[in-house]
């Protein structure tokens, strides 16, 4: 971890701050606003059938007012006084037997952003004991039902979920700090298994050496389950076997990210198994890789993130041109969208504390093929931090029936296309930081073709 990154992760988590970014949005919506916040953490749960809880993973609501990763927590921020109480179990000694002492009021209250720290079983006395009353502000199906709300005048059960999702967007340092860190460790998983994969029979090895890297440096977590997808595995986009044996097989699509502190990394890169780049391969690891280098230099405060799609796929249909898998007239080809049979989703989207992260406003619905599965839409605001994603993929799924449409076909040599399945796909991407001026490049992961095939042969 760099020096500044480590002196700002010495802080808090800044929850008041985040506290007051959504009080000022709700004003926004509702000028007047008045009475509470109200919020609960995940509750532990048992899998079924079992007396093992079921994994835990914080709500991300709840984190991003509070930083607080404890379950079956509270939370109650009063608008008139600005003040932000959490409420944690209390001591259960049946508990502490086997997991010994939790966190206490007095630890959590240096811990966390807060103004006071409670038990839970103080909730509802203090609900009543807010300043006005006049309206709770709390997420649908996320209220306890011991929790009462008859002391406010108005309950909001839709406002508050759309003004945090809407405040994440946009990034603080110590969010950028987070988001930076967990790129580093991720970084050192995608290094790892460049340096194993000349060596690996099988997929599996190679995602357990990522995901101990990641742990060994602090991600814990993964940030979403791993892709290790091996020669035409690749083509599928959200590859889930990763255990297929490896022999024989051109390329490995590696996209990983270790979670850390809540904050996600989300890389992909890919790499030839061998440790040297065939000809098919070197030509559509290229095309991918200056989609990706022009389009994020396109990125600055205020770019509409639809044109740089669209970018993309002028690039890709520039590179399938040259390298003779398209043909005919290249604005017809993206007039009719023949594009999108090798490039078929968006080029990226927000990261935060979810992989997909909130703010984007897709639109799935939408009758354009290109922009359907893009999950971000309109101008980009400066502290985003948004994934560049490109790729390009030889899927019979998805191609074969552009084989058979007679418009699609005619831009089609399936002659030159035929030389590239084995390629599989091909995916590039990095983590950007939005800026006013420009951007920041998040992700230190090795991807240009001379660093990719050093690093797997120098093991």
């Amino acid at each position: 971890m760099a020096v500044a990154e480590s002196v700002i992760l010495e802080m808090k988590y800044p929850a008041k701050a985040h506290a007051k970014r959504v009080v000022d949005y709700i004003k926004r919506k509702n000028p007047g606003a008045a009475g509470a916040l109200y919020l609960e953490g995940q509750k532990t749960k048992m899998i079924e059938d079992n007396d093992e809880t079921v994994p835990f993973r914080q709500r991300r609501y709840f984190y991003y007012l509070t930083g607080c990763p404890l379950p079956d927590s509270y939370f109650i921020y009063d608008i008139a006084t600005e003040k932000s109480t959490l409420f944690i179990p209390p001591i259960d000694p049946e508990s502490v037997i086997w997991s010994g002492l939790p966190v206490s009021t007095e630890e959590a209250l240096t811990l966390y952003d807060v103004d006071s720290v409670k038990t839970t079983d103080e909730i509802n006395a203090a609900l009543v004991s807010t300043q006005r009353k006049d309206t709770v502000w709390a997420i649908a199906d996320q209220v306890s039902d011991h929790v009462t709300f008859l002391e406010f005048e108005n309950k909001d059960f839709g406002l508050l979920k759309e003004a945090i999702e809407e405040c994440r967007v946009v990034k603080d340092e110590y969010e950028i700090a987070l988001t930076r860190t967990a790129n580093e460790i991720s970084t050192l998983g995608h290094v790892a298994v460049m340096k194993a994969v000349k060596h690996a029979k099988n997929e599996r090895e190679l995602e357990a050496i990522f995901i101990e890297r990641c742990i060994a440096n602090g991600c814990r977590e993964q940030a979403y389950h791993s892709i290790v997808a091996s020669g035409t595995a690749a083509a599928t986009l959200h590859y889930v076997k990763n255990n297929e044996l490896m022999d024989g097989k051109l390329n490995l699509l590696l996209d990983a990210g270790g979670e850390y502190n809540i904050y996600c990394a989300d890389i992909t890169r890919t790499f030839p198994i061998s440790g040297k780049f065939t000809a098919e391969s070197r030509g559509i690891y290229e095309t991918v890789l200056q989609m990706q280098t022009v389009c994020t230099n396109m990125l600055k405060e205020g770019i509409v993130w639809d044109d740089v799609h669209l970018t993309a796929h002028k690039i890709a249909i520039e590179g399938l041109l040259s390298l003779g898998i398209l043909k005919g007239n290249k604005e017809d080809i993206l007039k009719h969208r023949t594009s999108v049979a090798f490039f078929p989703h968006g080029l990226g989207h927000y990261l935060g504390m979810d992989t997909h992260d909130t703010g984007g406003h897709p639109n799935y619905s939408d009758s354009d093929s290109m922009f359907r599965y893009l999950r971000v839409r309109g101008k980009l605001p400066a502290g985003a931090i948004i994934t560049v994603e490109p790729g390009i993929y030889f899927c019979r799924f998805i191609i074969e029936p552009y084989l058979k449409d007679p418009v699609h076909s005619t831009f089609i040599n399936v002659d030159v296309l035929n030389k590239y399945w084995d390629v599989g796909g091909v995916r590039i991407e990095d983590n950007i930081l939005i800026t006013k001026h420009g951007y920041e490049n998040l992700t230190p992961t090795p991807k240009t073709i001379d660093e990719i095939e050093k690093i797997i042969n120098s093991s």
